[in-house]
């Protein structure tokens, strides 16, 4: 079932990005252990790296997570209307790539 009106609304599977984030955290520690006790320490780095790089992904998802259903909905919640591009804030047509904007 479609929760959001795609592709001007899509909505970011949070949950299962969290579940990808732990997944690459323990390959990436593993990977470290492995490759220090190898006596590999450019791989081992570069396994730190990977591990420090889904720790940021991780604590940025249980961020957005956190913050409530603006970033992840649940089945309650609808979809968002359609801009259908305008901009009404300024009463501008929104342009498209390569467009020149005109005046209103």
């Amino acid at each position: 079932m479609r929760t959001g009106d795609e592709p001007l609304h899509a909505r970011s599977p949070l949950r299962m990005r969290c579940g990808l984030a732990l997944f690459g955290l323990f390959w990436a520690i593993l990977g470290t252990a492995a490759f220090v006790m190898a006596g590999r320490p450019e791989w081992a780095a570069a396994c730190a790296a990977l591990a420090a790089v889904a720790v940021a992904d991780l604590a940025m998802v249980i961020r957005h997570m956190h913050q409530g259903a603006h970033y992840q909905p649940g089945r309650e919640i609808p979809p968002y209307e359609p801009d259908l591009g305008r901009n009404d804030a300024f009463r501008r047509r929104a342009t498209g790539y390569g467009q020149r904007r005109r005046a209103p």
